[in-house]
């Protein structure tokens, strides 16, 4: 086994008022686990076309690996419609299908990368369509770490796709709404400490990460359940925040920490992006311990 993340699923261009941004869920993570010093590699799937060809060069130009991001000669790359609440910067989405990350193939390199990686990343979106999700779901068929991130976007909520990486999942990453989801599917106890404990033990999660939004996380581990406050932050978009602190979770899950220490360090990184325009702000870290240097612009005063 390697220290190689896998970074698997959607890879789209979002389309926001001050213009077009490459970004989807896995290719963000995989771009924030990579500035923050870590080894990992991004699959997905463009369109033979202007957008695709943009996609794999601005890949390549923030030192990923293009190699496993196919070539689709039908299928169109990403596109999806952003658009932004003007009081809270949340973005409401409106994801362009069929497109191509709707069709990744398990390739021999592909399948070769998840049985040697350190860490296996997917979601729940790039699932929506039968070709891609069976693909994940085998390559999900690892003795890697396999980290769940639940992203669940309106039509494309289906409870037998999260049902069943659930179940292969080691790690689930998910927001507030989407525990209130989870828990009138199955069941779960009322208190979100008591829902995530419910939620591990259902499905054999060694870790469960619920953000709140400004108001912090909470880290279910082992039993041990841990939360951190949150940053105030003028907030520019929340587009991707959420992904800069999945990519700080994991780095410091394999790095062996936990808890409110580790949370902090995500919630940081998370602040920093809604600070600014798109899922991915150019910043420079290298690692966990220098996300505490990133300057965060301090939300008005209300009083």
């Amino acid at each position: 086994m390697s220290d190689e993340i896998l970074c698997v699923g959607e890879i789209l261009w979002d389309a926001l008022p001050e213009g077009l941004f490459l970004g989807g869920a896995p290719f963000n993570v995989a771009r924030h686990l990579h500035a923050l010093g870590e080894e990992v590699v991004f699959a997905s799937r463009v369109g033979d076309d202007v957008l695709g060809e943009e996609a794999r060069r601005r890949l390549r130009a923030q030192g990923l690996d293009a190699a496993l991001v196919q070539i689709d000669d039908s299928l169109p790359t990403g596109f999806v419609r952003v658009a932004l609440d003007s009081d809270t910067g949340e973005p409401d989405y409106e994801i362009v299908e069929p497109t191509a990350w709707d069709a990744i193939t398990l390739t021999d390199a592909l399948h070769q990368h998840a049985e040697a990686a350190a860490a296996l990343v997917f979601g729940s979106l790039a699932q929506r369509a039968s070709t891609s999700r069976q693909t994940i779901q085998r390559l999900c068929e690892t003795d890697a770490l396999r980290v769940f991130d639940i992203n669940l976007r309106p039509p494309y909520v289906d409870r037998a796709v999260v049902e069943h990486s659930l179940r292969v999942a080691d790690v689930v990453k998910l927001n507030e709404d989407e525990l209130s989801r989870l828990r009138d599917w199955f069941g779960l106890a009322a208190g979100p400490e008591a829902a995530m404990d419910d939620l591990a033990t259902t499905f054999g999660c060694q870790a469960v990460c619920v953000t709140w939004g400004s108001a912090g996380a909470r880290l279910w581990q082992d039993g041990v359940c841990s939360r951190q406050a949150g940053y105030a932050v003028e907030v520019e978009d929340t587009v991707g925040a959420g992904d800069a602190f999945l990519s700080t979770l994991l780095s410091g899950l394999l790095d062996g920490r936990g808890g409110a220490p580790l949370l902090d360090l995500a919630n940081r990184l998370g602040a920093f992006v809604a600070s600014h325009s798109g899922a991915l702000p150019a910043y420079e870290v290298g690692g966990l311990d220098n996300i505490g240097r990133l300057p965060l612009p301090e939300h008005p005063s209300t009083e």
